[in-house]
């Protein structure tokens, strides 16, 4: 083989290499970007799930506690918000420990209408008003703090056969690490419970605290 054709061939090689490397790369990247986002999103619906069966179980735990000057005592809670709810939240805390501690968001804690969804029955709006908490995340503390909201826990209904839902809305943000369509989204999940039977005599609304 001639100098030439060895010279030729070298410089195809070369080229070839110039136009799959960064394809090759790209299709890397995008595997590890791919594979953390469905890590963040599998412990996202776990803490949610963690959070709805927490709430689920504690129908009568009754009202929260006290809240002061932009902290709280424990719990965190104030009054016109359930305690389920802050149990819910403590749950969430502990089981998202997956998830990147700056990337929690918010929550919600609500009655479930029909559809799963806040608010009055045929509803599909995502609107926290009635017998509905909020929590956002402080980085600060490391934790959930109640933002607003109110549900009253003594007119939660959870009678056998006639018990009322609760559902849980947690929305995180994923970073991406390279960057090279978009630096972040939001991911959101909700999973919707219903609440474990109190005794007879304590279960209907107004029964219990």
């Amino acid at each position: 083989m001639s100098a030439r054709v060895r010279s030729g061939a070298r410089g195809a090689v070369a080229l070839e290499a110039a136009l799959v490397t960064p394809l090759v790369m790209l299709l890397a990247l995008g595997i590890v970007e791919l594979a953390m986002l469905v890590k963040n999103d599998v412990a996202l619906t776990s803490a949610v799930r963690t959070g709805g069966r927490t709430a689920s179980a504690n129908a009568g735990a009754g009202p929260g506690g006290t809240a002061e000057g932009g902290d709280c005592l424990s719990p965190c809670s104030p009054t016109n918000a359930p305690m389920l709810a802050q149990l819910a939240a403590n749950a969430i805390e502990r089981a998202g420990t997956a998830l990147p501690r700056d990337s929690i968001e918010e929550l919600w804690i609500y009655r479930a209408n029909d559809e799963g969804y806040p608010g009055a029955d045929g509803s599909k709006t995502w609107t926290c008003a009635s017998s509905c908490v909020r929590y956002v995340w402080v980085p600060a503390k490391d934790s959930f703090r109640y933002y607003g909201g109110s549900w009253a826990s003594a007119q939660i209904n959870a009678c056998p056969t006639v018990a009322e839902n609760v559902g849980i809305y947690l929305r995180v943000t994923h970073s991406f690490v390279t960057g090279l369509f978009v630096d972040e989204i939001d991911l959101e999940d909700h999973a919707v419970f219903t609440f474990e039977p109190l005794p007879t005599l304590t279960c209907a609304p107004g029964k219990h605290p």
